[in-house]
């Protein structure tokens, strides 16, 4: 979605121009677009026919560029992908939910400093996106990404506050499980 709907928007345009602007935006953090990743999804859409080569270049001694724009049906898929993500949600994989499952393996005082330390990492993410939102580089953006990083810091802000009053309970020593699963086959394990 992203790619198409960068061509769509800047075409004609030649993959390190879409690179680039997707870079500008952090991306690569967020929407899990990897930098190396960009030109072999436009070669994709391209065979896809989502997207059509207009124009092979070579400045000097720099690579070839080849210049996309999107075609009728990769507009299609441009909507139908934009429109499934404004009306649904989705929650994306975290590998933190997946280790959080197995708290009972860590000790205690491990897994509530892990949680403190998440919460020391999510402020700094919070402090460099507001540092973003109040420098120059916002001026050169439309309003709605310094909105998109608006809900990135409040999310963000909710997970300090859960991580803290999660740290807070198990450094209390709160049962892990309800009293009637002490004797579960399988937790005495963890």
């Amino acid at each position: 979605m992203m790619i198409l709907g960068l061509v769509q928007w800047m075409q004609p345009v030649h993959g390190y121009e879409v690179r680039r602007e997707l870079l500008s935006w952090s991306a690569d953090k967020w929407a899990n677009v990897q930098p190396g990743s960009i030109y072999h999804a436009l070669r994709k859409l391209a065979e896809e026919e989502l997207l059509r080569e207009v124009a092979t270049e070579q400045v000097g001694a720099r690579p070839a560029r080849t210049t996309y724009e999107i075609t009728e049906k990769g507009v299609a898929e441009f909507q139908s992908l934009l429109r499934g993500n404004w009306w649904s949600i989705a929650t994306p994989p975290d590998p933190f939910m997946a280790a959080f499952s197995f708290l009972p393996a860590l000790p205690r005082s491990e897994a509530a400093a892990a949680l403190r330390n998440r919460a020391v990492q999510l402020t700094a993410g919070i402090t460099q996106l507001q540092t973003l939102i109040g420098a120059d580089w916002a001026d050169n953006k439309p309003v709605y990404v310094s909105w998109m990083w608006e809900l990135s810091i409040e999310r963000a802000e909710a997970e300090i506050r859960w991580c803290e009053r999660i740290a807070e309970q198990i450094e209390k020593n709160e049962p892990y499980f309800p009293a009637a699963a002490k004797d579960s086959p399988g937790r005495n394990d963890l």
